[in-house]
């Protein structure tokens, strides 16, 4: 074959693969929302699902590891727009706010870590499974607001339990990884330190980004595009130096989004929207979490999988019922507030990424007992928040991007 054509069979590349995944998506997403039942995510991950290795193997292993950089990119935008959805001022303001949140935290926590313990799962493993598990899906929530144009005190309650669930879950899993880093592969450094690493390291790489962006902001104005260019060049330098010092990539991008709401008084910072230039990684994002899943985690086992769900629902539901009167919502609030938060999909990969990447069995182990769970929460988790939203009276049914 002349050496000017292309090879055959021909090699993708990630170009190839990021077209293909949006347009993948695209037909997904269209068809969810024919059902008008079905928020589109559900689309997107149906047909990750059915083009991954579990059916018919259009997108292989090889592919997947090819467009992790979308799904990191991905991530590390949700996760700073998360950031700046957790008002503090408003959390002084009403003060049963935060104690309602740590509640609900809690007792989900330890509903699945009493659950796995029953099962006999080790004591290391189930704290990890169990605090990955608090974890709820920002952009599952982020997206199915916006696309019934949800307004209200459970939309805005639910944003903030959502960000509140995900800094304890970061702030857990980075707090144990030592302990699993020496447990699994040994270590010559104690975990203590290299927790205390982690945790002050990640939180300074976000309040420096937040320091630098706010006085770069300072010299470029207030116009959206720069402010725009400025953000994202922020986030992905960030995402870059928390690699090179071994930290938190996620816990030092919401520290920058908490930081850009609360501690920038004369407002430097817009609150930019991302819009459609993010939600072309979200489609991405999640037509590659449903490529992850495999038919075998809705098998024989998946029966573990469905307690840890449910475990996690009732405590989470059971606190905020016990918090609604002080928190003055009804308990027809609670109760949809409770279900918006069942969604627990693309984060929480994000957030054990760096368990496979220090301790890889551990990582398979831990796979082993949550994954499961997260596959019947990626079907049933964009459904019970869009239900939840529209029971409670905020989203538009027929709304629609």
């Amino acid at each position: 074959m002349p050496d000017f054509l292309p090879t055959w069979p021909p090699v993708t590349n990630s170009f190839t693969l990021f077209g293909l995944l949006l347009l993948a998506g695209l037909i997904g997403g269209w068809i969810a929302a024919r059902t008008r039942v079905l928020p589109s995510i559900t689309g997107y991950i149906a047909i990750g699902f059915i083009l991954g290795p579990g059916v018919l193997g259009l997108l292989n292993e090889e592919a997947l590891r090819d467009t992790r950089i979308f799904a990191d990119i991905s991530l590390g935008l949700v996760v700073f727009e998360l950031g700046r959805r957790l008002d503090l001022q408003w959390a002084r303001h009403d003060r049963w706010l935060l104690p309602s949140g740590l509640a609900e935290s809690l007792l989900s926590f330890c509903a699945m870590f009493a659950l796995l313990r029953y099962f006999d799962i080790a004591p290391l493993e189930a704290a990890v499974a169990a605090t990955v598990g608090v974890a709820t899906a920002p952009a599952v929530v982020l997206l199915v607001a916006a696309e019934l144009k949800a307004e209200g005190p459970v939309t805005r309650r639910a944003l903030w339990h959502v960000a509140l669930n995900n800094i304890i879950a970061m702030l857990g899993v980075t707090l144990l990884l030592p302990f699993i880093e020496v447990g699994d592969a040994g270590s010559a450094w104690s975990p203590t330190g290299r927790a205390l690493w982690l945790v002050a390291g990640s939180f300074l790489l976000g309040y420096a980004a937040f320091w630098v962006a706010r006085l770069l902001a300072r010299f470029i104005g207030k116009s959206d595009a720069p402010q725009f260019i400025l953000v994202v060049g922020m986030i992905v330098l960030t995402v870059g130096v928390a690699q090179m010092g071994r930290l938190s990539v996620l816990l030092a991008l919401l520290v920058f989004g908490v930081a850009a709401r609360n501690f920038d008084p004369n407002h430097r910072l817009i609150d930019i929207r991302f819009g459609h230039a993010a939600r072309l990684f979200f489609v991405v994002l999640f037509v590659l979490t449903g490529a992850t899943l495999r038919p075998e985690q809705f098998g024989p086992i998946a029966w573990i999988g469905l307690a840890l769900v449910l475990v996690r629902l009732l405590g989470k539901a059971f606190a905020l019922y016990l918090f609604a009167w002080p928190a003055r919502i009804s308990a027809q609030q609670a109760a949809t507030l409770s279900l918006a938060l069942t969604p627990m999909a693309g984060l929480a990969i994000g957030i054990t990424q760096p368990i496979y990447d220090v301790a890889p069995d551990f990582g398979a182990r831990l796979a082993a007992i949550v994954a499961s769970g997260i596959a019947i929460l990626h079907v049933i988790g964009p459904i019970a928040t869009r239900y939840a939203l529209v029971a409670s009276g905020e989203g538009e049914q027929d709304a629609r991007d």
